[in-house]
C-alpha cells in the first residue's frame, strides 16, 4: 500500500510514551498527480529517473518526503525513532556523562515526556525522523514544510551569515549553500528544551548542526547530519537518513490539540 503524506499528530500512547502516526481517514487532494513527475509506460512514478534540477543547475530538492526507518529489530517496546539506528554497526554516540545519565533516564520510560506530548517541535534532526517534510525551493530562499503541527524552517541561501545569537529558537537559525550536489544547511541559534531523536538525546544551547543533503534520483534522497555539542557530547558525531520521494499526494493541515491528543489513547 503506499504511503501518503498524511499523518495524524503524535500522541502519547498510555503511559509509556509511544509515538503513534496514524493515516487520516480523510484528506484533500488525495490522488493528483505530481506536477513534473516522471513516468513509466503503465503510467506509475519513475522514481529511477535524473533527479530535476532547477533554472540555475542546482540540483531541485523540491517535494514531498518521507524518512526510511531502519529495519532493526527490538525486543523491547517500539518508541520511536533512535539516531543509532542511522549509524552505522558498532557506532557509539560520545555523551558527556550528565547527558548519558539523561538519555538513560529518558529512553528507560519509552520516551515519556517527549516535547511532542505537549505540542512542542521536534526540532532538527528529530523533525525529519517523523512523518513527512516538504522542500520548496526558490533562488534565495528554501522552506522545509513539516506535516506534524503545520512547523516549518527557513534557510536562507541568499548569501547572508548565520546572524548573531538571538532569542534560542526551537530549530534554530539556518542558512545554506551548495557544494557540488550537495546542499549543506549550517544551522546554530538553538535552545535546549528540544531532544535529537524520541529516544531522548539531549542537547544544549550549544547546539551546532551541519545536514548535507544529496538527491540521488527522482525519488530517492539522504541527509548525513552532523552534531556537534561539546556541552553534550565529547566530539561530533553523524547519522544518515534516507527518504523516500512521496508521489501523487499533498500535505494536509495537522494540528496539535492542546495536550487534549493524551486522554484520547489512555486506557478506558
Amino acid at each position: 500500500m503506499q504511503t501518503f503524506a498524511r499523518f495524524s499528530v503524535v500522541l502519547l500512547a498510555g503511559a509509556l510514551g509511544v509515538a503513534l502516526i496514524e493515516p487520516r481517514a480523510s484528506a484533500q487532494w488525495l490522488t493528483y498527480p505530481t506536477p513534473g513527475m516522471p513516468r513509466t509506460a503503465d503510467g506509475k512514478p519513475n522514481f529511477a529517473a535524473p533527479a530535476p534540477r532547477s533554472s540555475d543547475g542546482k540540483l531541485d530538492l523540491s517535494g514531498i518526503w518521507t524518512s526510511v526507518r531502519p529495519d532493526i529489530p527490538r525486543d523491547d517496546n517500539p518508541v520511536g525513532p533512535n539516531l543509532k539506528d542511522y549509524m552505522p554497526a558498532g557506532a557509539t554516540i560520545p555523551m558527556q556523562p550528565w547527558a548519558e545519565e539523561l538519555f538513560k533516564e529518558r529512553s528507560g520510560r519509552l520516551g515519556a515526556g517527549r516535547p511532542s506530548e505537549r505540542c512542542l517541535p521536534h526540532s532538527i534532526p528529530d523533525a525529519m525522523l517523523v512523518g513527512s517534510l516538504k522542500f520548496v525551493q526558490t533562488p534565495g530562499l528554501t522552506i522545509l514544510l513539516y506535516e506534524e503541527f503545520n512547523h516549518f524552517r527557513q534557510i536562507f541561501t541568499d548569501g547572508r551569515p548565520l546572524p548573531p545569537p538571538l532569542q534560542p529558537a526551537w530549530f534554530g537559525y539556518s542558512i545554506g549553500k551548495w557544494e557540488g550536489e550537495t546542499f549543506v544547511v549550517d544551522s546554530r541559534g538553538f535552545n535546549d528544551q528540544s531532544w535529537l531523536d524520541d529516544w531522548g538525546h539531549p542537547h544544549t544551547d550549544t547546539l551546532h548542526t551541519v545536514e548535507r543533503f544529496r538527491r540521488s534520483d527522482f525519488g530517492h534522497m539522504e541527509m548525513e547530519v552532523t552534531i556537534d555539542d561539546p556541552k553534550a557530547y565529547t566530539r561530533p558525531w553523524s547519522a544518515t537518513v534516507r527518504f523516500n520521494l512521496l508521489a501523487d499526494t499533498e500535505m494536509i493541515e495537522n494540528i496539535c490539540e492542546n495536550e487534549q491528543d493524551n486522554a484520547h489513547t489512555q486506557p478506558k
